[in-house]
């Protein structure tokens, strides 16, 4: 999916709302547990029911690759039902993945070209020679780690160089030398707030992955009020509020409720641009 198809997607369903299927088997409601797979059952459930509200999902390899191999073949079910059923929703690997070069491009063959997926997060902090592997790749984004929403984020993004330089700010600069806002977003949490702006600064026209609404208590009228472009420039990420809403036969029923309730929140927020 290319940069105008994903804006295009945004304003027709008039949501930037990325779910994101961070799915827990302990959290998960009992009744499922009786399936031959209760993973990808309770992903099928959550994407069905979210699907007209939201314009992209992203698992996150932890919740699965905690299962061993049986956490990795829910992790390719989830991507094949997705793109057999769902081809115009934006899936996103939150892997954050980053190494080597040789290692690098062995994670871009895994997730670009055996699971073919749209875009994979990334560790920017060993350079750019762990990072072009993935940028290699026609059609496929990396999503860089750049602001991120956790209270450790203070302990190094933050700091600055000599020259006033914040390293997320070195980041964001030094990365546009790699790839383009074609083929590149920036993570940065919700908790950030007014640091949008800042953000903007340097990197005006990427889009950004924003996690940490809902659960984590990041303001989504923030988010747009600092962070919002002319194309909208945002995939918000719920996940928490929106998949553990309720943990009965109903789950996926009032999952439906919660991402509606945020894409109504995004529809007024596009009509304001």
């Amino acid at each position: 999916m290319n940069k105008q198809q994903l804006i295009d997607n945004i304003f027709q369903k008039k949501s930037f709302l990325c779910v994101g299927l961070d799915t827990d088997i302990k959290k998960i409601p009992q009744h499922l547990l009786k399936e031959e797979d209760p993973i990808l059952a309770f992903n099928k459930a959550i994407i069905d029911a979210t699907a007209p509200y939201c314009v992209a999902y992203k698992p996150n390899l932890a919740f699965y690759e905690s299962l061993g191999v049986k956490g990795w073949i829910a992790f390719e079910e989830t991507i094949k039902y997705l793109k057999s059923n769902y081809p115009d929703h934006f899936i996103i690997a939150d892997a954050k993945r980053g190494d080597i070069g040789n290692t690098s491009a062995m994670y871009a063959r895994s997730f670009f070209g055996e699971l073919d997926i749209d875009s994979l997060t990334v560790a920017p902090y060993m350079g750019e020679d762990s990072v072009s592997p993935f940028l290699t790749y026609e059609g496929k984004w990396v999503i860089l780690l750049a602001l991120t929403s956790n209270k450790g984020s203070h302990d190094f993004q933050l700091t600055s160089d000599t020259e006033g330089e914040r390293l997320f700010e070195k980041v964001l600069r030094v990365s546009q030398n790699w790839g383009n806002d074609e083929n590149m977003m920036y993570v940065v949490g919700a908790t950030q707030g007014k640091m949008f702006e800042d953000i903007r600064k340097v990197a005006p026209k990427h889009f950004l992955l924003v996690p940490g609404i809902g659960a984590q208590g990041g303001s989504l009228e923030e988010v747009c009020k600092y962070g919002m472009t002319k194309e909208c420039g945002l995939l918000v990420n719920s996940s928490r509020a929106i998949i553990y809403a309720d943990n009965t036969e109903k789950f996926a029923e009032v999952a439906a409720a919660e991402a509606k309730k945020v894409q109504e929140q995004m529809a007024a927020e596009l009509a304001k641009l």
